[in-house]
């Protein structure tokens, strides 16, 4: 089935001209003279996306925005306007447009961006499918909430190695859900019906740590007044996560790199060695690498260990799934304090989906349970949310303006990379700079040359 495409202009040659371009792509396409008309087709027959001049008599651009946002949060709105300007269009993207054309536009320009953002929707969709297959897992995994592109990413790298025997390392800072993505690997994988051990390298201090890993003997110190498997052998046939490994000493670090080699363990204080088919799953916060150079790692355990390395992305890359952690520890947490909640005001979600989270997912589930017991009536409010996150909402304000001008321009530069097939030359040209300009602004930016 065709996507459909709905056209919105007061002109007449530009409605008729658009109309044509998208047909000739193959599109459906629908068609009016002004905003209200425009609305009233949205709301009889919903479109993939909708194409909208900025300035038309009566309902304007911005406001069939606004009207059909309410009608469908979801749908895909690109405004066009032959008197664009920076504010104009940093509106735009504030009300929740996808995109914004200028006028007068390029035909090939108008139908990459129908492209792209049609393929953009193809992937959420896809993302969707991909979160609800996961959710199968639920009642035997800590649940993992996403939508997001980067998240996804992640699922897909894993979804090859989650069936095989291959060490897994998990990268990336505090807070950001390694330990709940391991159980799911683990709950994903043919080991599913063995044991899934996990330990805190950095919670236990070196002497015991060896023991709870390895295990020992009767007699092997003082203490010791009984046989104890270690968890390396009681994870046998299972997966054993060694969370923080960066912290882990380095005189530790040789005899797991012996466990990894020989597929044997050695409990404290026996002469003899027990088989343990053990799948690794190791997370750090940490840089491997750098620890390497600075002689606190080694370098063959690392490699041991990083078979299959994932970057588990912050949740400042992950704004898109805010919303939907936020609804999920909301109805989490309600059910625990037993009270009854509906959800989250307008006014706290838009600070929320505005705060940084330096403390990712872990910090958002505090606040949200902060917010839950405070809360008097059914909606979470922006008074129950900590003080630290208002505070630097209020301090983001002042910054938004330029952070905002920095979107709609890379927004800009990554269209014209994407039309001159990543030319930097060509790109250059095409938005008047020149090359050394371009590549400051990548850098800038942060858009990878």
């Amino acid at each position: 089935m065709p996507a459909k495409i709905l056209v919105a202009d007061d002109e007449k040659d530009i409605l008729r001209a658009l109309e044509f371009l998208l047909r000739g792509e193959g599109y459906s396409v629908k068609t009016a003279l002004d905003g209200e008309e425009a609305l009233e087709i949205f709301r009889k027959e919903p479109c993939d996306i909708v194409l909208t001049d900025l300035k038309m008599p009566g309902m304007d651009g911005l406001g069939l925005l606004d009207r059909i946002k309410t009608l469908n949060p979801a749908a895909i709105v690109v405004l066009m306007s032959a008197y664009a300007t920076v504010e104009s269009a940093v509106e735009a993207m504030k009300k929740g447009a996808a995109d914004y054309i200028v006028k007068p536009f390029i035909n090939e320009e108008v139908k990459m961006t129908v492209r792209r953002l049609l393929e953009q929707e193809r992937l959420r969709t896809e993302n969707i499918a991909l979160r609800r297959q996961l959710a199968q897992h639920r009642q035997k995994c800590k649940e993992i909430i996403f939508i997001s592109d980067c998240m996804v990413k992640v699922f897909e790298l894993l979804e090859s190695v989650i069936p095989t025997k291959s060490n897994i390392l998990l990268t990336g800072e505090s807070g950001t859900g390694k330990g709940a993505i391991a159980e799911l690997i683990h709950c994903s994988s043919p080991r599913t019906d063995k044991p899934f051990i996990a330990i805190n390298c950095s919670a236990i201090p070196e002497g015991l740590l060896e023991s709870e890993l390895f295990g020992y003997k009767k007699g092997a110190f003082t203490g010791a007044n009984a046989d104890k498997k270690g968890l390396i052998e009681l994870a046998h046939d299972g997966t054993l996560l060694l969370d923080e490994i960066g912290d882990m000493p380095p005189a530790l670090q040789a005899k797991i790199l012996k466990v990894l080699e020989t597929g044997e363990v050695m409990p404290l204080g026996d002469a003899r060695t027990r088989h343990a088919d053990v799948r690794l799953i190791s997370a750090t916060n940490k840089d491997l690498e750098a620890c390497i150079r600075e002689g606190h790692f080694r370098e063959d355990l690392y490699y041991r260990l990083s078979v299959f390395e994932v970057r588990v992305p912050p949740l400042r890359e992950r704004v898109e799934d805010i919303p939907l952690l936020i609804e999920h520890f909301i109805k989490k947490y309600a059910v625990i304090n037993k009270k009854n909640m509906t959800g989250i005001s307008p006014e706290a979600k838009k600070v929320l989906t505005g705060y940084k989270w330096p403390g990712n997912v872990r910090e958002l589930s505090n606040a949200m349970e902060r917010a839950v017991v405070l809360a008097r009536s059914d909606l979470v409010g922006v008074d129950e949310l900590p003080d630290r996150i208002r505070s630097r909402h209020g301090e983001e304000k002042a910054c938004s303006l330029r952070e905002s001008i920095n979107d709609f321009e890379r927004a800009i530069i990554l269209r014209a990379l994407e039309a001159n097939r990543r030319n930097k030359d060509a790109t250059a040209q095409s938005l008047g700079i020149d090359l050394v300009t371009l590549y400051r602004k990548l850098k800038k930016l942060g858009i990878e040359a």
